[in-house]
């Protein structure tokens, strides 16, 4: 990498009031997609770190995506200087081909951002009291709306499936006997009732309530509905030669990420050994690097955000795109009823 797009990947780094969310593994990406060239798309834009390393970089356009209209809001004081190489797009990522195609490459930062984590009002985190929101677009059923009016059958499944937690059932159940007193709310208030019915944490463990926060989040804003749709949106987008860059931060998004591009690059292999083999396709991906990239010991240091966090780079071949069973990629799947 020229030393121009070091430097420049740099400072799409540094956090200053305006940019106060920290991409993750941004170094690794951009080494791993070099060179950069051509029109890219980031589907989940945030405070536009990877944007920018990759316009500084050398691309010649990079396609912003976001469902949170916070998020152009921010970009409005630093967007200017890059004129019509940054084009903003409200939307979800699952629709980037409808936005774009022949594309050089796709960046995807899974998760929820800093930005949105650190404001009480959008109800994200329980570090703060705010309301039980957690919407990314900003529209549609809160948090709240599900916590107030699922029956705990409902209930405990998001929290088994979308957030492994094992107390599911004796959450839902504490849950539904707060509401019958009085609505569930703010953040707190469902912090502490998820506390109130599990053991003591130890020290160094995760706050009782993270699980669950998180099963909430993925179910208020389709989570993993969303990224299987993105990733088949990437395989159509792509032009034979382009790369997907993909930045998870657990391990239910990180395994669907795997999978897919393990299935789609040939290598997953047979579910039955015994079953017949079926014909083999052509790949639709080369994994580049083939494993996962984690954080090294700096990053780390700087960044404790990006202990769970794994990078995953595939190549785009010229084979047709084409669609992929949810089941076969490991997504998780609620037992027949819905948030």
């Amino acid at each position: 990498m020229a030393r121009g797009a070091r430097d420049g990947m740099a400072a799409a780094a540094r956090q200053t009031p305006s940019e106060p969310h920290v991409p993750v593994l941004l170094g690794p990406l951009i080494r791993a997609v070099s060179p950069v060239r051509g029109v890219w798309l980031d589907g989940t834009f945030g405070a536009g770190g990877y944007a920018r390393a990759l316009l500084e970089a050398g691309a010649e356009r990079v396609i912003a995506v976001d469902r949170d209209p916070l998020a152009f809001e921010m970009a409005r004081e630093w967007a200017g200087q890059y004129g019509d190489r940054l084009v903003m797009q409200p939307g979800v990522f699952s629709k980037m081909d409808g936005y774009a195609t022949g594309l050089e490459g796709v960046v995807l930062d899974l998760g929820v951002s800093s930005m949105q984590l650190d404001r009480p009002e959008r109800g994200f985190s329980f570090q703060k009291d705010g309301p039980l929101d957690m919407r990314m677009s900003q529209s549609g059923r809160t948090a709240a709306d599900l916590v107030n009016t699922l029956s705990e059958e409902a209930l405990a499944d998001i929290l088994f499936h979308y957030g492994e937690e094992r107390a599911s059932r004796r959450i839902a159940r504490a849950i539904l006997r707060a509401r019958a007193e009085n609505p569930i709310t703010t953040t707190l208030q469902l912090a502490e009732i998820i506390e109130s019915c599990l053991p003591r944490r130890k020290p160094g463990q995760s706050h009782p309530a993270t699980r669950s926060f998180q099963a909430l989040r993925i179910a208020v804003n389709d989570e993993f509905g969303e990224l299987l749709r993105g990733l088949m949106a990437a395989e159509r987008a792509l032009r034979p030669g382009g790369r997907l860059a993909v930045v998870t931060f657990h391990s239910l998004e990180d395994r669907m990420v795997k999978r897919f591009l393990m299935a789609r690059s040939g290598s997953l292999g047979r579910a039955n050994r015994y079953a017949p083999e079926a014909p083999a396709e052509a790949p639709q991906f080369i994994l580049r690097p083939r494993k996962a990239i984690s954080p090294d010991e700096r990053e780390l240091a700087e960044n404790p955000r990006a202990r769970s966090a794994r990078l995953r780079v595939a190549i785009r071949t010229d084979a047709p795109a084409g669609p992929v069973d949810p089941g076969s990629i490991g997504m998780p799947q609620l037992n027949g009823t819905s948030p």
